[in-house]
């Protein structure tokens, strides 16, 4: 089964010649290798035409290929390799477990006729390392689990509706896919959490006491969506280990820990009107619902704060920039702050969004819609739902959709 990714393809492609280090991240098992591996390789053969001897292409998670596992002889193999003037392409996947892998790149970018293309993960690369080190020589391509409309093309068990449920609670990493029983699904999810995800960033960043970083995990994991604060955290986790403590900086630094594993990302407040950043409170949202899901072990059926973690996501990987929206208003001699969901902003464009699971009541919808009313420019304002309606406007512009149809429809 193989899944089309158009959208990371099309950024790989875009990417070439700027003469740069084209580096794909990512949370791990989220499909960086096989985009690499096969997807765009199978682009380079198939579609331009590009000789097989013209494409370098190197795995070092097969041990088959450990010999390579060394400056030196990397940077010979890739030589010899080069035999002409014409474009040659480096493919490099888990290019962390080469030693001073830093210093091959760099010996690679002098070479006028290469294009190369790296992926790292695991404890050793988990985040913005490459990117630091080869500041102003790489480009990022930042690859996300699936997003619904990726994973409803590959999915075999029923109707849309059917696909919703179980995005909503399995997620979108590719493998979920190939589970075929909840059961399954849940155990792939468990054992990933635990055996690669906490596991990783507890070697990197030499945690000692791992129970701690998990249970901060877990109240993030039980607040999705919810401001918050280390200080906040760090007195919610007092009162859930009534012996013990944790000083919000330990907080902080656990949280940027895995935020640097792109497991959750920080997502800060800006004032509507004020045009400014409000430095805290704020929230954090999870890249994959699956994952977080799986970290209080499926009990929580959240599923308000579960769909705007999802439309959060699709706005990142549609590239947006993305704050929560805090939005000062007067009311009766006093003034009274809302939240809009989401200020989504990519260039020139801008997005006000609400998410609501339901708005079947006049009372609720007009609790969603006030904070876009008082918005006072021209920017679209968009209303996304549960509820089974066509898309449509209200009389004061704002539009309302439906959330299937928001994640498969790219406008």
């Amino acid at each position: 089964m193989e899944i089309k990714r158009p959208t990371y393809l099309k950024k790989m492609i875009d990417a070439e010649d700027n003469g740069l280090v084209k580096i794909v991240t990512g949370m791990r098992r989220s499909g960086k290798s096989y985009l690499l591996n096969n997807i765009f390789l199978n682009y380079l053969l198939e579609e331009r035409g590009v000789r097989r001897d013209h494409i370098i292409d190197i795995s070092f998670e097969t041990y088959r290929n450990d010999d390579l596992k060394t400056p030196t002889s990397l940077g010979e193999f890739v030589d010899g390799k080069i035999s002409d003037s014409g474009k040659y392409y480096i493919l490099l996947d888990e290019i962390q477990e080469v030693p001073r892998f830093e210093a091959v790149l760099s010996d690679f970018l002098m070479k006028p006729n290469v294009e190369v293309y790296v992926t790292g993960s695991n404890s050793k690369f988990l985040s913005s390392d490459i990117i630091t080190e080869f500041r102003g020589r790489s480009s990022e391509i930042r690859v996300y689990p699936l997003s619904f409309s990726e994973f409803l093309s590959a999915y075999t068990g029923g109707s849309k509706n059917e696909a919703w449920r179980e995005y909503w609670n399995y997620g979108g990493l590719p493998l979920i896919l190939s589970q075929k029983t909840p059961e399954a699904k849940i155990n792939y999810l468990t054992d990933i959490q635990e055996n690669t995800y906490l596991k990783d960033v507890v070697q990197r960043n030499s945690i000692k006491n791992s129970k701690d970083l998990r249970n901060v995990y877990e109240i993030v994991s039980s607040m999705v969506g919810s401001l918050t604060n280390p200080l906040n955290l760090a007195n919610t986790f007092k009162t859930i280990n009534k012996d013990k403590t944790i000083s919000d900086k330990t907080v902080y630094s656990y949280l940027s820990y895995l935020e640097d594993a792109f497991l959750i990302e920080q997502v800060k407040r800006f004032d509507v009107r004020g045009r400014g950043y409000i430095s805290t409170p704020q929230k954090y949202y999870f890249t994959d619902p699956g994952v977080r899901n799986s970290i209080i072990g499926f009990r929580q059926n959240d599923e308000n704060h579960v769909m705007e973690n999802i439309v959060y996501t699709e706005l990142r990987r549609r590239e947006y920039l993305v704050d929560v929206g805090a939005l000062e208003v007067r009311e009766n001699g006093s003034r009274k702050q809302l939240e809009i969901d989401f200020v989504a902003n990519k260039g020139t464009s801008r997005l006000y969004i609400q998410v609501a699971l339901t708005i079947g009541d006049k009372e609720k919808l007009a609790q969603e819609i006030r904070p876009l009313n008082g918005i006072e420019n021209n920017f679209r304002k968009i209303l996304v739902t549960g509820d089974n309606i066509e898309r449509h406007f209200d009389e004061n512009g704002i539009e309302f959709v439906n959330i299937l149809d928001f994640l498969c429809d790219e406008e």
